[in-house]
């Protein structure tokens, strides 16, 4: 080989090894002079609300005694795909008893960018869930060949409501699909309840009902963007509930979904794994993304945030340490909400902090798209036919037509309606504690800084970046972000 020719070897092998690097200077550098600022408190009225712009001044090395966020735009991480919430039975069902005033209401507050908080991503039940009046299917029983596959009872309510939804986000809202169970027939307990296993036999089956519920969806307007395999496969529930191990989940993907996907033209769906708690997420990954022919079909991991055995709920270096492990691979965050609904919580304070305090630790480790459960429920915390009643953001007094707004609405909005899709997370850290936060560039170019304080301490701090900083106050119990 002449000189020539181990030149071009050389030089395609450096472009080659410089591609994989991580870009450390992709983006266009901001230099600040002023940012806006919208803030949620505790004890105050400040819900999302713009408070007067900061200026920029010259600043070089701060002080030990100086509280700092320090932001670095151009070391770039993940693409956000989404900020969203669940379009369940519940929710439609009590949309339906509500005034034609709140309907609107409800969609403006959850779906317009500027009135309301931006909600641009979403989440649907495969049949039946716990937060649907009854446990119903798609087919009848024994029909193997879903010659009688029906969508019929989500006409009533559930579809709907999806297409208000994709309405008010100005016609376009990804939406991902989730099984809780399938029929009882394809069940080792006979049974869409209580656990129990999908058959083997039933295995092609099963994963040509998912094409068929996509398909008649998506032939009926609503646009299917992803879907998880299956709502939390290691929980045995009193509702709609389906065992699979690592190992059941790995096969069944590999051997029968991927493959019946991507033959029925649906290949571009991104498929979800896990779908379930932290505390195993590394575990099901591993086995998951372990095996080459598995993870080809695999878009990315799902998990939740409810509490396990263990009593925690918070382990986010689990998800991190996916993300270390698997980093060609994505991170979402498929449902949460608070659990043991009471009326006498809607106004604690806890139940937005704990939105907070998840949504943006989760982005830290790499998350791409965060998905809330529910986005109504009515004022006893349903529907639910177990009496599984939780939380939302926003209750409905169905008896007077009435929205309640939970403080969780407005922690989830300080992400949603300011951190876009398409948005790049950059660095970002704070020197006390106290203060913990996430920064992204939109694809505006606009910096968006979210700080988020949970402390009883008021804490005025100097926001930096770019050689320049600007002074922000952080309240107690609060949550704020700045746009720069």
């Amino acid at each position: 080989m002449n000189n020539f020719k181990i030149s071009i070897v050389f030089i395609l092998l450096a472009s080659a090894a410089f591609a994989n690097k991580p870009a450390k200077k992709t983006l266009a550098t901001v230099i600040p002079a002023k940012a806006q600022v919208y803030q949620t408190a505790k004890e105050t009225d400040l819900r999302i609300t713009k408070t007067p712009d900061v200026l920029f001044e010259d600043f070089g090395q701060p002080k030990e005694t100086q509280v700092c966020v320090f932001v670095d735009q151009t070391r770039s991480f993940q693409t956000m795909v989404g900020i969203g919430g669940a379009l369940t039975d519940a929710s439609a069902e009590v949309f339906a008893k509500l005034p034609a005033k709140a309907q609107q209401e409800l969609m403006t507050a959850y779906y317009d960018s500027e009135k309301g908080i931006g909600y641009n991503f979403a989440r649907t039940n495969i049949a039946s869930c716990d937060f649907s009046s009854d446990s119903y299917a798609y087919v009848a029983d024994k029909d193997s060949l879903l010659k009688t596959f029906s969508v019929a009872h989500d006409e009533k309510f559930r579809i709907p409501l999806i297409k208000k939804a994709i309405a008010a986000a100005g016609g376009k809202l990804p939406m991902f699909v989730s099984p809780w169970s399938p029929p009882a027939w394809m069940k080792d307990n006979n049974s869409v309840l209580h656990g129990g296993r999908l058959l083997p036999r039933f295995y092609q089956v099963w994963a040509n009902h998912y094409v068929k519920f996509i398909k008649t969806y998506e032939a009926m307007g609503m646009p299917v963007w992803g879907l998880s395999v299956q709502n939390e496969p290691m929980a045995v529930q009193s509702w709609e509930s389906c065992v699979y191990t690592a190992e059941d989940e790995r096969d069944f993907v590999k051997n029968y979904l991927g493959p019946t996907l991507r033959k029925a033209g649906l290949g571009d769906k991104k498929l979800i794994g896990w779908d379930h708690n932290r505390d195993l997420v590394f575990q099901r990954a591993s086995v998951l993304l372990g095996d080459k022919e598995a993870a080809k079909y695999i878009w990315g991991i799902g998990f939740h945030w409810y509490e396990t055995w263990t009593g925690s709920d918070m382990q986010f270096e689990n998800l991190r340490r996916v993300n270390e492990a698997f980093p060609d691979k994505h991170l979402i965050f498929t449902e949460g909400c608070i659990e043991k609904y009471s009326f006498d919580r809607l106004n604690d304070w806890a139940l937005g902090e704990k939105y907070g305090y998840s949504i943006l630790n989760d982005i830290n480790c790499g998350t791409v798209a965060w998905t809330d459960w529910n986005i109504l429920l009515d004022e006893k915390g349903g529907p639910n036919h177990v009496g599984n009643f939780c939380f939302a953001p926003v209750h409905a007094d169905v008896k007077t037509g009435k929205l309640i707004y939970t403080n969780s609405y407005y922690y989830i909005g300080q992400f949603s309606k300011f951190i876009k899709a398409g948005a790049k997370r950059i660095s970002c850290s704070a020197n006390r504690d106290k203060l913990q936060v996430t920064a992204f560039i939109n694809p505006d170019g606009k910096i968006v800084v979210v700080v988020l304080n949970t402390s009883d301490e008021k804490l005025p701090f100097k926001l930096c970046i770019s050689g320049k900083a600007a002074p922000v106050t952080s309240l107690a119990h609060s949550i704020m972000t700045v746009i720069i």
